[in-house]
């Protein structure tokens, strides 16, 4: 062989990994439109005996490329896993569909029984969901284990097609005396009822939904009937008490949990307690609890120290970025060392307040308020003021004053004022969500402008950031987000000598791309921070200087992406089109 031969050889080789089973293709970023242009994995694929593993995920695959996969895939029976995730960065979302179909055809044509089904990052929506409807429905996924749709924008409605699918697929599996087994299941909401039926979880992550009370109460009552879970991580959704204490009763019931993660799900101090007497009574194999930005007081975040004395097996307590206080920090700390277990308890360098029980109630009203019952605490409050002359008449509104609970109360119903007044903009800003940015109004832009010094670029990206991180896929939402981040970069670029440099460098460090040496808090989920960052930089007043900078830690490997690959090779197309 020629030593010429012998180099292309070692290429593709080196190009394509192939270990006991699994041919792997990830990473490669290849653009494939045409049946010729996917003639290389077609070649590999149909030479492969007993494939039992494929991944394709980090390339972009197109329709007629797919159908040429597809075909070669036909007579894979021994398939079992399909690591098919990030695989249509660049792609029509009419065209995701139709690739989806050719393949999942090709899974039942062959016969094949799948333990593992990865989709992740493929931002396919709805339409995408029911172009696996029939695949999961099917013999191929009687097997599934692991089921992975994280960050795949389907939406409630999609979640409501993916729910029907997966009960349909246990209800027939179980018919001919083999029930699909999931364990694992990474991805969308409206899905409880299917969850119920399985019963056989033992993983579920369902980060940033936008899940709500009633959703949590609906999934708490689905958790219980899955007896093997072990994994429970609902980050960054919205629990309030309802939701948390419905949660801390299914807990009670599950004793094989080691990973809670319940951070930035708004729990309070209330659903702390109920989670903590939740954790004493059982949990023995506990390793992990993360309560982190929950808004829980002193006292109910020393409960919730104080209920993981015995558990032997615990490598981490997460309650920074709650309401403690110097004091109250300090009194947990002494906790957790008489316990011996200070080692455990992560760093409460983001602790947001005083301490003081008596702002419990605070951001009362921010609760989901999907049931009527949510409004109890406001109306005592409105009582309260009509007893002192108040009311919520438009003369309280006017005065300097007036505290913000009281401002909170004289505003019911939001709806009913065109506009809300500036505090409400300080709160959004000390605890983002969707629904406070909409509730700021038409004039949210000015409001947020006027809470931040536009001439300090560290509170530009912190504004920026904290705006960005409400970007949901509904239209409301990503309008009041854009349109926001928009006039806020803009206003503060169009100052003389805006230090450009310093933005990007203290941009790249709270989104976790670049280490700093101060101790700060990271954005959690980059989703929207990169899918807003692809809109204003195509704006005219975006400098094209930095574009290189952020370019080049985009293309570096950082496990700050592992959850929105799809945005990040977005912004990289777009930057690379500018």
């Amino acid at each position: 062989m020629a030593s010429e031969d012998i180099s292309q050889l070692v290429d593709a080789l080196a190009k394509t990994q192939v270990c006991g089973g699994e041919l792997s293709f990830k990473g490669r970023a290849l653009k494939l439109d045409t049946a010729e242009a996917a003639s290389e994995i077609i070649e590999e694929i149909e030479g492969f005996e007993n494939l039992q593993a494929l991944r394709l995920e980090g390339n972009t695959i197109g329709v007629e490329a797919a159908k040429a996969i597809a075909r070669s895939l036909s007579n894979k029976k021994e398939l079992q896993k399909c690591y098919w995730s990030d695989m249509f960065t660049g792609r029509l979302r009419s065209e995701i569909p139709l690739a989806l179909v050719s393949l999942g055809n090709a899974l039942m044509n062959a016969g094949a029984q799948l333990t593992l089904l990865d989709l992740s990052d493929n931002a396919f929506g709805p339409d995408g969901v029911r172009s696996i409807e029939t695949l999961l429905k099917s013999q191929v996924c009687y097997t599934l284990q692991e089921l992975r749709l994280n960050n795949c924008g389907m939406g409630i409605g999609g979640g409501q097609i993916l729910a029907a699918a997966l009960g349909e697929c246990h209800r027939l599996s179980s018919a001919l005396g083999k029930p699909m087994a999931l364990k694992v299941f990474v991805g969308a909401i409206a899905l409880a009822d299917a969850f119920k039926s399985i019963g056989t979880l033992e993983e579920v992550q369902m980060t940033q939904n936008g899940i709500n009370h009633p959703g949590i109460r609906a999934l708490a009552k689905a958790f219980t009937e899955n007896q093997h879970l072990k994994i429970i991580n609902l980050n960054d959704n919205t629990f309030t008490e309802k939701g948390a204490v419905a949660m801390a009763e299914t807990l009670k019931t599950l004793h094989h949990i080691e990973i809670i993660n319940f951070g930035d799900c708004l729990v309070r101090s209330e659903g702390a307690l109920a989670i903590a007497e939740a954790v004493k009574c059982g949990l023995q194999n506990l390793k992990e609890l993360n309560l982190s930005f929950g808004e829980i007081q002193r006292d109910a975040a020393i409960s919730v120290a104080e209920s993981v004395e015995q558990k032997s097996l615990l490598e981490r307590l997460d309650l920074n970025g709650n309401c403690l206080g110097e004091e109250g920090c300090e009194q947990l700390k002494e906790v957790m060392e008489n316990f011996n277990k200070q080692d455990v308890l992560s760093s409460l360098s983001d602790d947001e307040s005083d301490g003081d029980d008596d702002d419990d109630d605070d951001d009362e009203d921010e609760e989901e308020d999907d049931d009527d019952d949510d409004e109890d605490l406001v109306d005592e409050e409105e009582d309260e003021d009509a007893e002192e002359g108040g009311g919520g008449e438009d003369d309280d509104q006017e005065q300097e004053k007036t505290s913000l609970v009281d401002q909170l109360i004289v505003e019911e119903p939001v709806k009913t004022l065109p506009i809300a007044p500036t505090s409400e903009a300080a709160v959004f800003l000390a605890s983002p969500s969707p629904d406070k940015l909409i509730k700021l109004g038409s004039k949210r832009a000015l409001l947020i402008l006027q809470q931040t010094d536009l001439s300090n670029a560290e509170k530009v990206v912190q504004t920026f950031l904290k705006v960005a991180t409400a970007y949901r896929e509904d239209q409301e939402t990503k309008t009041a987000v854009l349109d926001t981040a928009d006039e806020l970069l803009q206003k503060a670029f169009q100052i003389p000598e805006f230090p450009f440099d310093v933005f990007i460098t203290t941009l790249l460090v709270y989104m976790g791309l670049l280490k700093s040496e101060e101790k700060i808090k990271v954005v959690a989920n980059l989703i929207g921070p990169l899918t807003i960052l692809k809109q204003v930089i195509q704006k005219s007043y975006f400098p094209r200087s930095v574009i290189p900078i952020l370019s080049a830690f985009l293309n570096k490997q950082n496990r700050a992406f592992d959850s929105c690959l799809n945005a990040k090779y977005t912004l990289l197309e777009t930057m690379e089109n500018l």
